[in-house]
């Protein structure tokens, strides 16, 4: 039966939509549905695997997680963590929405991971340098073993 409309109601937790011969049809959500719906919600462009644990066990949520990173509507930039995605004006290729350090800044917010200053970026800002910081390194308060990146760029941390 194709469908001709589709809302969804996400306090009942079930999309209503019409089928060919116009009957109003209940089925329940998704799991990748109700993950769709809290991203549209959120305003943050950094999701952790954890923010969807209550949507279905931990392979069903990461089911849908892989499908929605297929379907170009998350990158995965870590493990356990995901960013909203966006469409590279330059070739068309699927991309994190934001740069890659402020992903890396907004994801260790929430792991609660201190972030500061680099060395280079503090001799930046107080004019000891003309040399600009390349944004490919993020000041930590703490050891961090965490690789975050996308397709072979990856963050690198000084602690400071």
């Amino acid at each position: 039966m194709p469908l001709t409309h589709c809302f969804s109601i996400e306090i009942s937790h079930f999309i209503v939509y019409t089928d060919s011969m116009n009957r109003l049809t209940r089925r329940p959500l998704t799991v990748s549905e109700k993950i769709e719906a809290r991203i549209a919600r959120r305003k943050g462009d950094v999701y952790l695997r954890a923010d969807f644990g209550e949507f279905g066990s931990y392979n069903q949520v990461g089911l849908a997680l892989r499908q929605l990173v297929r379907e170009g509507k998350l990158t995965k930039i870590g493990q356990g963590i995901y960013a909203r995605a966006g469409v590279s004006p330059l070739d068309g290729t699927i991309i994190p929405a934001n740069g890659l350090y402020r992903l890396t800044e907004e994801a260790f917010r929430r792991l609660g991971i201190p972030t500061g200053l680099t060395t280079m970026q503090q001799a930046y800002s107080e004019g000891r340098t003309t040399q600009v910081p390349t944004g490919r390194v993020i000041g930590v308060g703490r050891r961090v073993r965490r690789k975050i990146g996308f397709k072979g760029a990856s963050m690198a941390y000084e602690l400071v």
